[in-house]
């Protein structure tokens, strides 16, 4: 097998887990959330990271172990994708469910191509923006029920615009990712830019213990090490290798797979009801996040 071919599948398997991974995250989220604040949840999950990861640091090469002239970049994936994201995706999950937490996510290939062009000046085509105003149709679709006559009434899930809003800070953490392993390995943008961002969380966290404090249980504890373990520190890790075997647009092909993980695993684990919103709406999304990467491929 060529080499080139070999590290094509090899990003599709690892992007693929990624979701996977981050799928789990949102179901399980939305399942602990009566027991644990949202930055409390995020920063113990991220602690367990940063555990795990420590093992790997000397698999670093020297020269990557610090900063240097990528300290921009890995500030910037520390603050949006752990100190802002997962706080953020937690709180909106305590107000929402975690089917329409999963397909608003659907907007982070999109949300993503929109920033890399403003930010690095990458082209954006007309597909992606074809594929970008199909996608905010489906969460419009989404967040109003398919009534736009029952915003008056019930108004807006606080829930889904707090999602939108943490997709947005994960656009902008792969675009800071995709700029700081230009120059080093994504395990060592993974490792530094995690640790950059724990002291922040621990902080926040024991803050937010004085308003929502911690139900402490055993079953508790077993999924803050899953949650560690796997989507805070395993899919991160294979996003960021995804990215450099696959570059960012063919990576984002494979993320629209994150809302179909997602919903299915959310209305099989917490047998939450799927309604016409959530299909039209759902189609809409991941139709135009596959146009808008395939576009940019």
């Amino acid at each position: 097998m060529q080499t080139s071919t070999k590290n094509t599948l090899m990003g599709i398997l690892f992007v693929n887990i990624a979701t996977l991974g981050w799928a789990t995250n949102v179901a399980i989220g939305r399942y602990i959330r009566g027991e644990i604040g949202p930055v409390t949840l995020a920063a113990a999950r991220f602690v367990v990271a940063g555990i795990m990861f420590s093992f790997f640091i000397g698999k670093i090469a020297p020269e990557e172990r610090r900063p240097g002239k990528d300290l921009w970049p890995l500030a910037l994936m520390a603050a949006t994708g752990i100190v802002l994201f997962s706080p953020l995706i937690y709180l909106g999950l305590r107000f929402t469910t975690a089917v329409n937490g999963a397909l608003v996510n659907g907007m982070a290939p999109l949300v993503t191509a929109a920033f890399a062009a403003w930010l690095i000046k990458e082209p954006y085509k007309k597909g992606q923006l074809f594929g970008a105003l199909l996608a905010l149709f489906g969460v419009t679709i989404l967040i109003t029920g398919g009534s736009f006559s029952a915003i008056r009434t019930v108004g807006i899930n606080p829930g889904d615009l707090i999602i939108l809003l943490a997709v947005a800070f994960w656009g902008i953490q792969s675009v800071a990712s995709r700029r700081a392993t230009r120059n080093r390995s994504p395990l060592s943008a993974t490792i530094l830019s995690l640790y950059m961002g724990i002291p922040v969380l621990v902080i926040a966290a024991i803050v937010e213990q004085q308003f929502i404090p911690v139900s402490f249980s055993p079953g508790l504890i077993l999924v803050v090490i899953y949650l560690g373990i796997v989507p805070a520190g395993l899919s991160i890790f294979l996003w960021n290798t995804g990215i450099k075997k696959l570059g960012a647009g063919g990576a984002m092909v494979f993320y629209n797979m994150f809302p179909l993980y997602g919903s299915l695993l959310s209305i099989a684990l917490l047998g939450e009801a799927v309604g016409p919103a959530h299909l039209v709406g759902g189609v809409l999304i991941i139709g135009g996040g596959v146009i808008g990467s395939l576009t940019a491929r």
